[in-house]
């Protein structure tokens, strides 16, 4: 039978069961099976995660730091995460199915963003103002705001944590992050650096488990000063509803559906390279993921005889092996959905050039082949759709002109790619 690892949330400094005692199941996406349980935390759990914050905010140990003594944690805690690197990011390939050559260096190379961050911490400055009146003095000093709500997915979550509670701690936050329900482990171990390297208690809080209560309570929770968050559309708009209690100052980032160009004048190969990097990379799950492609049309029937072949080449499998190219998708949700898709696009003319099905071998895994559809036309349900798997829809057109209304032509805005040898043109493009 397989080792089944528990977890607990760190909340105020020590590590706890959810009130209830509930748990949910975390899968390892490779094989299909369990291999831990998070806490399901309740509205209470927030609560107690939120007023530690705030209890250390203003009153605890970490309110009376100066900044240079904060600065000092951060730099320990990116020493830490360097020489941790291979643990988390092997924690982070199992539960998520990512590339473990690809969470590793993420866990070692944001150690420098905490580097980062510390150095700045006793640099935040504020401002002499000049007034009309002789007799007074005006200035604006900088100061933390308080308890932040970071909210993070399953993907990139070590590096959207270091860009979110980073500058948060050196400024003197304090921070609830709430991990993704979809894979919560390696946000649990990354907690245990913060202990490890002396952050006082309450400063740092995770907590685990859904949308409602978790995030719902934590989002509009009355001490919450800012929120954070990354992820989908339709959690956006909750939480921005959520934030009409506690009027919380709220940044979203909210995925993409990222065109790629590729003009007549440019570099083939180095074209080719970059649209499978950019789609089949981690997956396509990745919300800079290039999942738009626009080729200009006088090379686009020779572009996508050489982009299908190489795409059928590209080597599935396990995440923690080298060799392996592509792993596993996240959730099994995810794939049902890039399936439905897919259908839908076939059924409105689309063309199939590789892939389209879960491929064969992989026993309970949540594989999903590398898959190309040339599309005829921008309305296709496809090509505006998220689908945060190994598709790439393919369109064709005639001018610069024609392409850039494409490209713009979607409610996202994250990401793009531009193939062209002309430098002029790729400015005006961008």
């Amino acid at each position: 039978m397989t080792h089944v690892a528990k977890y607990q949330m760190f909340i105020g400094g020590k590590w706890v069961d959810a009130e209830d005692g509930r748990t949910f199941d975390s899968f390892n996406p490779t094989t299909g099976e369990v291999w831990a349980q998070i806490p399901s935390a309740t509205e209470a759990d927030v609560n107690r995660a939120v007023d530690s914050a705030y209890e250390a905010f203003s009153r605890g140990a970490w309110s009376r730091m100066t900044a240079t003594e904060r600065g000092k944690l951060l730099r320990r805690l990116g020493d830490r995460l360097a020489d941790e690197s291979e643990r988390l990011g092997r924690v982070e390939t199992i539960d998520t199915g990512k590339m473990f050559k690809e969470t590793r260096w993420q866990a070692r190379y944001i150690a420098d963003y905490f580097h980062y961050y510390a150095g700045l911490a006793d640099k935040i400055q504020g401002d002499t103002l000049p007034v009309d009146k002789p007799d007074m003095f005006a200035c604006t000093v900088r100061e933390p705001i308080g308890v932040v709500a970071a909210i993070v997915p399953w993907n990139s979550q070590l590096f959207l944590v270091a860009i979110k509670i980073g500058p948060a701690l050196a400024a003197g936050n304090t921070v609830v992050l709430k991990a993704s329900e979809h894979a919560s482990a390696a946000m649990l171990e990354f907690a245990k650096l913060f202990e490890q390297v002396g952050f006082p208690e309450g400063v740092v809080n995770v907590v685990t488990g859904t949308g409602d209560p978790c995030g719902r309570v934590l989002t509009s929770h009355p001490k919450v000063a800012r929120i954070s968050f990354t992820g989908g559309v339709p959690a956006a708009r909750q939480i921005v509803h959520n934030s009409a209690n506690n009027l919380a100052e709220v940044s979203l980032e909210l995925g993409g559906k990222s065109p790629v160009m590729v003009f007549d004048d440019a570099d083939l190969e180095s074209a080719t390279n970059g649209v499978l990097t950019g789609i089949f990379g981690a997956s396509g799950q990745s919300c800079v993921a290039g999942s738009r492609l626009y080729l200009q049309e006088s090379i686009a029937d020779a572009f996508l005889e050489k982009l299908a072949a190489r795409a059928k080449t590209i080597l599935i499998g396990d995440p923690l092996v080298e060799a392996t190219q592509m792993g596993p998708l996240a959730t099994l949700a995810q794939i049902s959905r890039i399936e439905a898709n897919v259908e839908k696009a076939l059924e409105q003319g689309g063309r199939l050039l590789s892939g389209g099905r879960r491929p064969d071998g992989f026993g309970k895994g949540w594989f999903y082949e590398p898959t190309i559809i040339d599309c005829p036309r921008q309305d296709l349900q496809i090509v505006s759709t998220e689908l945060f798997g190994p598709v790439l829809s393919v369109l064709r057109f005639k001018t610069e002109e024609e392409v850039v209304g494409y490209a713009n032509d979607s409610e996202y805005g994250l990401a793009a790619g531009i193939f062209t040898r002309d430098s002029a043109r790729s400015l005006r493009v961008a």
